[in-house]
């Protein structure tokens, strides 16, 4: 067979590279006019990735390779959106939309929309939304002839993570529930059932999940010689981006499809690589040079973002990592003399307030709240702050878009504690009451409307000759908690309920729980409250109803370490109530997509989990907590080489600030006995010359006693109060 090679307008060439290299610094420049091959590119924090990814992209149209020859695999589609818009504005060709662009599931539809008939799909397949997914599992539960009223089971949402992760990270699923789910491992067999029948009736049915989309397609690639050998002659040139959050599914498909030129430049940075949770395999990124052994390996160090004394910590921290590409981030910038601030603080309270003093003088300074975050490992570290922010007006939002105790699992924990303030608290009642299984709407309006027929003296308003302050007192609860919820009057719930509730072991534990509650040992302890909350049901519940079962559960225990500051449920929900009463000047319930006003509307802080954070930059940074038992996570340092991972987090923590990194723990924390602990700063500061940070020593202003004239007269009462 003849061969012939088409030859393009070589004219205007050294044109367009005097203006690449114009454009880019000399590192961008190596990558975006690399030759032909198989290339790794370690892009550092800040050094210009996207760039560099779009220039080669427009690099290669403009050296003659047809826009559909390549593919640009990203993590979301925006992404390859704006860099395909960018690319044309750079190149003038309108063809650029040809380019298969997007992400892995996006180019996956792509290719299987033409060929699901080669492995038994019709091309009008349908796509099943996690939603979907989950309605079409509790049918297959139901196949499976699975009793969840008697066997403990966990709940759609959760059996959809299981199999998920299976999916993405080539694991059987019984690997999958011994070691992110031992506490259903007695139920492997029948989480094996279910998913079998799920996959057996989305064939039949004519629909794929998410999930489908990757493994349809690599199955296809597999089986299908002839349908693969099109489409690796096709994508001449393969890029993918953020390659170090690519799961072991995505990057055989990738090496799929570049088998026969091999021409793939894979982007990402192997310190950034914090993912593992969720299936992300760091293998991918730091073995690519054994699977493709010719590839040439490109690093981008220079750092556009932070000054020299935030990268000078960055390169530091990371260093100690051993498995990675070494890489050392320089500074574009000017020093600001400024190094990151260590502020060991004597409390969490004296952490908070640091935090949000520092915050207003860098807002008097000039910087606005936009360009300041505050970043924590767990998403329960923020409590005290987030009150503190409230008390000083200070807006902020939630970067995952709901604040700590707008969560349902707050919620729900909160609510057994305002029953036992209030015990005539319906919308408290009802949510607890819900959480009982086989109880829904109807019935729990049923049970509290017995609840609220009883008329124990405090409660009614009357008066109780043993409690003259009219507060409610252990006896008016346990009336209420124990003898009305098993007899209700005039049997409003109906004989039927009533006595099937009895009958239930649910039910049983319910009262069990609530005789606890309102017991002597624990009447005046929230924190112990919070804890037999979890150990008589809600962490089981919690299990069975949700995929993050155990970050939920961190939340509350740290809840329940900060409730140990309280002598009283009383004052703790009192206090939790700010949250609301300084929002809007007058109690109001708390709304997930609200922020808190005070502010200019459109000038907020951020509050983030470092996880969340990822891809983002601010001018200051605060980073709390930042002590040992809480960064690196205890739970996290679990498997092997987590404590790289948790590394890497730090690391990325860190190359978010431009400006001004601040470093915060507290040196005393109370722990769920009450007991003072004595807390050390995290083994990755430790693990860094002092010579990199300024300690600050923080004291605490003395109050000063101005004149009453000096006070608004409308705070005086309050001031002397």
């Amino acid at each position: 067979m003849a061969k012939y090679v088409i030859k393009r307008d070589k004219t205007a060439l050294p044109e367009k590279l005097t203006r690449y290299r114009n454009e880019l610094n000399d590192e961008q420049f190596r990558v975006v006019t690399a030759r032909p091959r198989a290339a790794l590119v370690v892009a550092g924090a800040g050094s210009g990735k996207t760039r560099a990814i779009t220039y080669r992209v427009a690099y290669l149209i403009e050296h003659g390779v047809s826009p559909q020859r390549i593919l640009l695999a990203t993590f979301t589609n925006r992404a390859a959106r704006e860099m395909l818009r960018r690319v044309e504005s750079l190149t003038g060709t309108q063809n650029v939309h040809r380019v298969w662009g997007g992400t892995f599931h996006r180019i996956a539809n792509m290719i299987l929309r033409r060929h699901a008939t080669s492995i038994g799909y019709d091309t009008n397949y349908s796509i099943l939304d996690s939603e979907d997914a989950r309605e079409m599992l509790n049918v297959c539960v139901d196949d499976a002839a699975i009793d969840t009223s008697k066997k403990r089971f966990p709940k759609a949402e959760v059996v959809q993570g299981i199999i998920s992760y299976a999916n993405n990270t080539d694991l059987p699923i019984e690997d999958v529930v011994a070691v992110k789910y031992p506490y259903f491992e007695p139920l492997t067999q029948q989480i094996k059932r279910v998913d079998f029948l799920y996959q057996d009736r989305k064939r039949e049915r004519n629909v794929m999940d998410y999930d489908d989309l990757l493994l349809n397609v690599k199955r296809l690639l597999v089986e299908k010689g002839s349908i693969a050998d099109i489409y690796a002659e096709q994508f001449q040139h393969i890029l993918v981006d953020e390659y170090q959050d690519t799961n072991r599914l995505q990057a055989e498909i990738i090496d799929l499809l570049a088998v026969k030129h091999r021409n793939v430049m894979v982007v990402g940075d192997d310190a950034q690589s914090i993912f593992a949770w969720r299936g992300a395999h760091f293998a991918n990124i730091y073995e690519f040079p054994k699977r493709y052994p010719e590839a040439e390996v490109f690093k981008l160090e220079t750092n556009y973002r932070s000054t020299p004394e935030i990268l000078g910590l960055a390169n530091t921290s990371i260093a100690s990592n051993r498995k990675q590409f070494p890489k050392v981030l320089t500074a574009v910038r000017r020093s600001r003399d400024l190094k990151p601030a260590l502020v060991p603080c004597s409390d969490v309270e004296q952490q908070s307030a640091f935090v949000a003093s520092r915050i207003l003088e860098l807002r008097d300074e000039g910087t606005s709240l936009e360009d300041i975050a505050v970043m924590y490992r767990s998403h329960y570290h923020s409590i005290e702050l987030q009150l503190e922010l409230s008390r000083r007006n200070i807006p902020y939002r939630i970067q995952s878009g709901v604040r700590f105790f707008e969560q349902a699992h707050i919620k729900d924990v909160i609510s057994y504690l305002r029953i036992i303030v209030n015990p005539r608290d319906e919308l408290a009642w009802k949510r607890i009451l819900k959480l009982i299984p086989g109880i829904g709407n109807k019935t729990a309006s049923r049970v509290y409307e017995a609840i609220a027929l009883s008329e124990p003296p405090a409660l009614a308003g009357g008066q109780n000759p043993d409690n003259e302050t009219g507060v409610v007192t252990r006896n008016d609860l346990t009336t209420v908690l124990k003898n009305i919820v098993l007899q209700p009057p005039n049997n409003s719930t109906g004989p039927d309920l009533l006595g099937r509730l009895r009958s239930s072991q649910s039910w049983r534990s319910f009262i069990v729980l609530l005789e606890l509650l309102v017991a002597d040992e624990y009447r005046n302890n929230p924190s112990k409250q919070i804890e037999m909350i979890l150990l008589h049901g809600y962490e089981q519940y919690l299990q069975e109803n949700f995929e993050n079962a155990d970050a939920r559960i961190e939340d509350l225990k740290g809840l329940a370490t900060y409730a140990n500051r309280y002598t009283s449920t009383e004052d703790f929900l009192s206090e939790l109530a700010l949250l609301s009463t300084e929002r809007f000047k007058e109690p109001q319930p708390l709304v997930g997509e609200e922020v808190i006003q005070g502010g200019d509307e459109d000038e907020l802080l951020t509050l983030t989990s470092v996880h969340q954070a990822k891809g983002l930059e601010w001018k200051a940074v605060f980073i709390i907590w930042a002590a040992e038992g809480k960064f690196p996570s205890p739970k996290s340092l679990r498997e092997i080489d987590s404590e790289e991972e948790e590394r890497r987090l730090w690391y990325v923590a860190i190359t978010r600030a431009k400006d001004e990194l601040y470093l915060t723990y507290p040196l005393l924390m109370t722990d769920y006995n009450r007991q003072t602990v004595l807390q050390k700063p995290s083994r990755f500061i430790t693990e860094c010359p002092a010579a990199l940070y300024e300690i600050w020593n923080l004291e605490e202003e003395s109050a000063v006693f101005d004149a009453p004239q000096m006070l608004d007269p409308s705070e005086t009462k309050e001031f002397i109060n």
